[in-house]
């Protein structure tokens, strides 16, 4: 399966995630900032990155767009682990380079659905509704 990038600062959605995605046969990496997020991203290349957009000293959606405008790292998918909802915070979410959004607290079926979407598609752009 695939490798995937965890960057989570809370501690139980971290283990959450990981939980879910070993389940599914996915290899995790995990950081809980998105400075080690960001030099693990160009350390390892993952398949697909799983951002939380709340961290600490800098936002996952700063980070986000670091990740898309640098080379190495650009196509890399990321999907935006959220509790924002509104029509603005997904325009944000869509502008900062994230591929899709899952809202937090996570659903597996609806983190599978969009992991395995980019996945398979390996769509560089996912447009967010």
């Amino acid at each position: 399966m695939a490798q995937i990038l965890i960057i989570e600062d809370n501690a139980a959605n971290m283990r959450l995630a990981e939980l879910l995605l070993t389940s599914a046969g996915h290899a995790v990496l995990s950081a809980v900032d998105a400075e080690s997020g960001l030099k693990l991203a160009r350390e390892r290349q993952p398949d697909l990155i799983l951002m939380d957009i709340h961290l600490p000293e800098m936002d996952g959606l700063t980070a986000t767009s670091l990740l898309k405008k640098d080379a190495g790292t650009a196509a890399i998918p990321v999907i935006a682990l959220t509790a924002m909802a509104m029509k603005e915070d997904k325009e944000k979410i869509r502008l900062a380079g994230c591929n899709a959004y899952v809202i937090k607290p996570l659903r597996y079926k609806e983190l599978y659905r969009v992991i395995d979407t980019l996945l398979e598609k390996n769509l560089p752009q996912q447009p967010i509704t």
